[in-house]
């Protein structure tokens, strides 16, 4: 059974940091790119930051350049995304995705984790 499980969200002031986690099961992860996503109640998904298989390539969306930063354990099967400075319009539901470039070409997703940025 694959599984993407995002965890480490909540409610942070202004300024505060976060590091967001998704474990990953049922599937080689080592294989897969990973990507965090995010969306904001009537706004479409954004994506937010990516990571390659080896964890050599990284890109971020401009908005978290130098807030955010993405890594990856492949021995614990987890990606994870720090956010720092973190402002109220990071506030969104944050998803992690699964993404195989060779055959087949499978794409997986998580239920996401609830980001609240606020005073």
């Amino acid at each position: 059974q694959v599984q993407l499980v995002e965890s480490g969200g909540g409610l942070v002031q202004p300024g505060g940091s976060l590091r967001l986690s998704c474990a990953a099961s049922g599937f080689t992860f080592s294989i897969y790119s990973m990507t965090w996503y995010r969306q904001a109640p009537g706004k479409e998904r954004e994506l937010v930051a990516g990571i390659t298989t080896d964890g050599y390539t990284k890109n971020y969306a401009d908005s978290v350049k130098g807030r955010f930063t993405i890594s990856r354990d492949n021995a614990k099967n987890t990606v994870y995304l720090r956010m720092t400075s973190l402002e109220p319009e990071d506030t969104a539901v944050y998803y992690c995705n699964a993404h195989r470039v060779g055959w087949p070409r499978n794409n997986y997703w998580g239920q996401g984790t609830q980001v609240t940025v606020s005073s």
